[in-house]
């Protein structure tokens, strides 16, 4: 078995950054579940995705960390998109289908970027203190000290849901570190892979900008370089509770890994709610395939 596969850089404008992905952009017959964790976990990228059919201006696909499926992510669909519209595969704008729904997605070959809409923003119960207390041990913080009072430690989701976690300022996120024993069974519990810490460094109505971090072991993922599917659930979380105003987010993510990353989130009210949009840089780095037994 042949399965031909393309190496991504995401959520850049330049090769060797941003968060790394594997691309499989076409389906191949008789590539199983259990073959795509396997090819997921040798790829060792944080996700890996397979395209598993097209229409006229659609595609599905599936996603893997190299633990386990996901029913949605950032910077796969990102990426995905991207490689399937640059090869001439499909055009702009596509429908993207995974199985936490569809989305729509558009690509702009001469900029090198994509950009998806995500769905509608959820909010889910905060943390009590005690769990917001735990939590930020979990990540070698002081609760007390270094998280922003009068926000919550709350998940958001815009496809998957993941806990934002304020802290007061770059420094302080940039000195975090999971304590993973103790951070999985939290993340269980508030049933989330992850936690994205964050500091607002700037907001105004020209834009605003933060830099983050994302811890997810649960996904087998210690550290992730660049998180779409957490960026839009911060750009609601933000704007919700007017922390910001509507409007354009810089996230800045993956320094401490030596992968920078941008990721653009555009927030817009729309009927009562929160309209989510991501936008990222893609770079096609290489491609290979994996010759397999039958």
């Amino acid at each position: 078995m042949r399965i031909p596969f393309r190496l991504v850089d995401v959520f850049t404008d330049r090769p060797l950054a941003g968060n790394q992905l594997c691309v499989v952009p076409e389906p191949i017959p008789d590539l199983d579940s259990d073959l795509m964790q396997a090819v997921a976990r040798e790829i060792g990228f944080s996700e890996t995705t397979f395209v598993t059919s097209f229409g006229p201006d659609r595609y599905a696909m599936r996603i893997f960390t190299p633990d386990h499926e996901l029913p949605f992510a950032g910077h796969p669909s990102i990426g995905t998109a991207f490689v399937l519209v640059s090869e001439g595969r499909l055009p702009s704008p596509l429908t993207q289908v995974v199985e936490a729904g569809e989305f729509a997605m558009s690509v702009d070959i001469p900029a090198g970027t994509a950009r998806m809409r995500q769905s509608n923003a959820e909010f889910f119960e905060p943390l009590d203190q005690e769990a917001r207390r735990a939590l930020a041990a979990s990540v070698r913080l002081d609760a007390d000290r270094d998280l922003v009072e009068g926000l919550p430690v709350q998940k958001v989701s815009t496809g998957f849901g993941h806990l934002n976690m304020p802290v007061r300022d770059a420094a302080t996120v940039g000195r975090a570190s999971a304590d993973r024993p103790a951070l999985v069974p939290l993340l269980e519990a508030a049933d989330t892979d992850g936690v994205y810490l964050f500091a607002v460094e700037e907001s105004s109505e020209e834009g605003s900008r933060a830099k983050a971090r994302l811890f997810a072991p649960v996904a087998g993922v210690d550290e992730d370089p660049a998180t779409g599917s957490a960026a839009g659930p911060l750009g609601a979380y933000l704007v919700h509770h007017g922390v910001i105003p509507s409007g354009r987010l810089t996230i800045s993510q993956g320094i401490e890994l030596r992968r920078p990353s941008t990721l653009i989130v555009d927030v817009e009210r729309e009927d009562g709610g929160l309209a989510v949009y991501v936008e990222g840089g893609v770079r096609v780095v290489g491609e290979g395939a994996f010759d397999l037994p039958s």
